[in-house]
């Protein structure tokens, strides 16, 4: 303001000396009056200089430069270059702010959606149009109701009771490999909705395994219970004769073995599971596991084998091609458990007459390939992702004839997890089966590297 004035004085004393050099008294007031309209007239221009700067935007970066004293103009325009210069460091902090929660929700597990109060999409994760089959980009503001048009989630949406979750069948869906969804809104804001979707497909199929392990032990259990309480029973109120006292005191031994046998598998898989993993300094020779597992499968070969069938054919490694096998790192009870399991699984499938062929070959990168491969009736392809679940029988009938709980392919499968290997299954249906574990080099020591045979 004092520059202005001073300013104004400053005019009206040149045009007031111009003047009345020029003109005298009259010239003396024209001269004062031209100097005060020209000193408006500056005024008025920066002033207009000012006002377009802001109708055009007002970008700190564009403001006029007014030249001569500040003045009240310039004194506006440094005042408001930086005050649009904090709103522009606000804007790009909230900016910022914004851009990591939607990374945030971006790399959330779970789908996220937010929707407007007429049910528009206003964002959308990657994941939740990955389960939902939208597109990002191309979808945003439309209506959700028309983009899933599944029955049950309409009715869910215009019932607006969101106080539990929507249970759908996912995309990409089949009957062996089925994929569940879960939906839930949340409202939020002035009539919006965040809307969740999260994959509950292995949730389900776990809650689906543990129903069926309880409902497998207990009949597990209660069938040769049944058996042994009918027996006692017939013990205690009949008079038999010595022979058939043998006979049902043999019955009830065999039904006793079967519950231990049963027991003592949920207990290895329970150690298994909940364990420290195995040493990777205690070593074992493959060739006193492998010739282990050939004595018992062998023995259960001959056990299972009809009287006057014809037996099994069991082929094993050569004791020379053992010889350079090597060693292994791990537990050795664990090792003998998953490959002896493996080995008698092979046996009890397999008819009489059949083949069964064990073997063990180092591969090119230090690792080593146990494999068993058998004769017998195959396996369908929607069971051979599931064989090897606890008490997943493609038989049961056959299995409970052959002596088998139903957990051996379980606790193959976890020991070999344990000890880094990875089991692998292929079958033909009617051809037979192979069953291969592949184990990695760091666990294997001392074992020949594969020499190129000719074909």
């Amino acid at each position: 303001m004092l520059w202005r004035i001073t300013i104004l004085l400053i005019f009206q004393l040149l045009g007031a000396a111009i003047g009345m050099w020029l003109g005298g008294t009259w010239g003396l007031a024209a001269g004062v009056a031209l100097a005060s309209w020209l000193c408006w007239g500056w005024g008025a221009w920066r002033g207009l200089r000012v006002l377009g700067w802001l109708r055009q935007g007002g970008s700190p970066t564009e403001a006029p430069v007014l030249r001569g004293p500040p003045g009240l103009w310039g004194e506006a325009v440094d005042r408001m270059r930086r005050l649009l210069r904090q709103s522009e460091h606000q804007v790009a902090a909230s900016d910022a702010r914004l851009q990591a929660f939607l990374a945030a929700l971006q790399a959330s597990p779970n789908g996220v959606i937010l929707l407007d109060a007429t049910d528009h999409i206003e964002w959308c994760n990657q994941t939740a149009a990955d389960h939902l089959g939208l597109d990002a980009k191309r979808d945003l503001l439309q209506s959700i109701g028309h983009l899933l048009r599944d029955p049950d989630f309409s009715a869910y949406l215009s019932a607006g009771d969101f106080t539990h979750d929507l249970l759908l069948t996912g995309r990409g869906s089949t009957n062996t490999q089925p994929v569940r969804l879960s939906i839930h809104l949340h409202p939020y804001g002035e009539g919006r909705n965040l809307m969740l979707t999260r994959d509950v497909t292995q949730l389900e199929q776990a809650d689906a395994m543990r129903r069926d392990f309880v409902a497998n032990v207990s009949h597990e259990i209660r069938t040769p219970l049944t058996v042994l309480s009918g027996f006692v029973e017939t013990l205690q109120t009949l008079p038999l004769e010595e022979s058939e006292r043998t006979r049902y005191l043999g019955l009830m031994a065999q039904q006793a073995h079967r519950m231990q046998h049963l027991v003592q598998d949920l207990l290895t898989l329970s150690r298994l599971e909940g364990g420290a993993l195995p040493s990777t300094t205690a070593w074992t020779s493959v060739r006193t596991l492998l010739q282990r597992c050939e004595q018992e499968g062998r023995n259960l070969s001959a056990q299972i084998t009809p009287a006057g069938a014809a037996p099994q054919r069991l082929t094993f490694p050569s004791p020379e091609h053992l010889a350079q096998c090597g060693e292994i790192a791990g537990n050795a009870e664990e090792l003998h458990s998953a490959l002896s399991n493996l080995i008698g699984n092979a046996v009890r499938y397999t008819p009489a007459g059949g083949s069964i062929c064990v073997d063990w070959q180092p591969q090119a990168d230090g690792g080593a390939r146990f494999s068993v491969r058998d004769s017998g009736p195959g396996i369908a392809p929607e069971h051979v992702p599931r064989v090897t679940e606890r008490f997943y029988r493609i038989d049961r009938s056959r299995s409970r004839d052959s002596g088998g709980t139903g957990l051996g392919l379980a606790i193959a499968k976890h020991s070999l997890q344990r000890h880094g290997a990875t089991l692998h299954i292929a079958s033909v249906l009617g051809q037979g089966s192979t069953f291969s574990a592949q184990f990695p080099a760091q666990r294997l020591r001392g074992s020949a590297r594969p020499q190129p045979t000719a074909a």
